[in-house]
């Protein structure tokens, strides 16, 4: 696998102790090449001492992982997995590694000149928490989960909350006219977590665009900086001929267009989907990820 075999050549030394004395020690059972090290006596190979260096088939893993990074759809689990020969919780497992290296990976993003930001959401979803299954077996010591059951809504009657809720999870989008652009998981709608999130992204010299949120409101008037809100209805979206928010809304598109086929990914794995859309759009490369394992 030359991705392992790149990532080798790249150190030039032992991963256990660091001596750069080694000779060749024959080959894995996946043919990748083995090393011994004339320090310490241990023999390795291009993941040992990685995050994937447990990982008992690499070859599959990279097929996983192109599958995940290419520019086709990819594939559910279950069907990578019949596709594959492996069961669906090991694919699983590899996503949620992959998921930690990219997150790890990507670097913080620098913004300038015009600033583009709004806000989109995506609905809480509390799969495999069993909140309520510990809470009916032990209701004395496990209070009742804060949402109702998705069989309450038709069993008790329930109505569906519409429009923007607390079940609707903020994921701010920043973009600029350079093509660098951010998404970022927000802990509630509130003006300060925008206003406190952004803060960091906006240079004293950029123009800010969005929409009246008190958060962008609140920034602009705190660091004295021009700030230009924009209107949804025809004849608004355009402010002064060149202030507008269409690049957001584009990534917007694209980030419902990516989630749709996960059906609502778990809460807690979002910030992970999020990250692996970020490495799909800035055309991350299965070798990157071996690099940054």
């Amino acid at each position: 696998m030359p991705e392992i075999e790149a990532r080798t050549n790249q150190d030039h030394k032992c991963p256990l102790c660091g001596d750069k004395r080694h000779q060749k020690w024959g080959r894995t059972r996946t043919k990748i090449q083995r090393y011994r090290c004339t320090g310490c006596q241990k023999t390795y190979s291009g993941r040992t001492g990685s995050a994937i260096g447990r990982i008992h088939r690499p070859d599959l893993f990279m097929v996983a992982l192109r599958d995940m990074l290419g520019t086709s759809t990819p594939q559910s689990v279950r069907k990578l997995a019949r596709q594959l020969g492996l069961n669906k919780y090991t694919v699983w497992r590899w996503r949620m590694l992959v998921f930690s290296i990219i997150g790890s990976s990507i670097s913080s993003t620098s913004f300038s000149r015009i600033i583009e930001a709004d806000e989109t959401y995506q609905r809480e979803s509390q799969k495999r928490s069993r909140e309520w299954v510990h809470h009916f077996t032990d209701p004395q010591n496990v209070a009742l989960p804060p949402r109702p059951r998705w069989e309450d809504f038709t069993t008790q009657g329930l109505k569906m909350m519409r429009g923007l809720s607390k079940w609707q999870l903020p994921i701010l989008t920043v973009a600029d006219r350079g093509g660098a652009y951010l998404f970022q998981r927000l802990p509630n709608r509130k003006g300060i977590s925008v206003e406190r999130a952004m803060k960091p992204l906006v240079p004293g010299d950029a123009v800010p665009c969005s929409d009246g949120g008190n958060g962008y409101k609140d920034l602009a008037a705190a660091g004295g900086i021009e700030h230009f809100v924009v209107g949804r209805k025809p004849g608004k979206r355009v402010v002064s001929g060149c202030y507008h928010i269409q690049n957001v809304n584009s990534l917007h598109a694209r980030y419902k267009k990516f989630i749709k086929p996960f059906c609502g990914p778990a809460t807690k794995n979002l910030n992970g989907y999020i990250s692996w859309l970020e490495a799909r759009l800035a055309g991350m490369e299965p070798a990157e990820i071996f690099r940054s394992a």
